[in-house]
């Protein structure tokens, strides 16, 4: 991780960043069109394929997601899959407490 993103952002920070990041990346590939329809378009073409099963599930594509972004909190292995869990974990609660069919009933 470079030098001046730890020193400017804290641990706190960083996860918090990696949380809203992962929802919101998983969000607009599980639940939206995107813009032109692009995101539409990519469910089309993977169709029923590993992949296109893993953008159907929000839960699911959120461990995807959040991976990658985990290594931004924490390069050390044996937090980062601990870290990864509840990055993943907290952009699913943040999911459940959004989701407009969970607010109407």
């Amino acid at each position: 991780m470079p030098l001046i993103f730890s020193m400017i952002f804290s641990n706190e920070l960083r996860f918090l960043l990696a949380v809203l990041a992962t929802w919101r990346l998983t969000h607009l590939l599980a639940e939206e069109d995107g813009p032109w329809d692009v995101v539409v378009q990519l469910r089309v073409w993977l169709g029923k394929s590993i992949l296109g099963q893993a953008l159907d599930c929000f839960y699911c594509l959120s461990l995807w997601i959040a991976a990658p972004l985990t290594l931004m909190v924490d390069r050390s292995l044996h937090y980062w899959f601990l870290t990864w869990l509840a990055v993943s974990g907290a952009s699913c609660l943040l999911e459940r407490a959004t989701d407009r069919k969970n607010l109407t009933s």
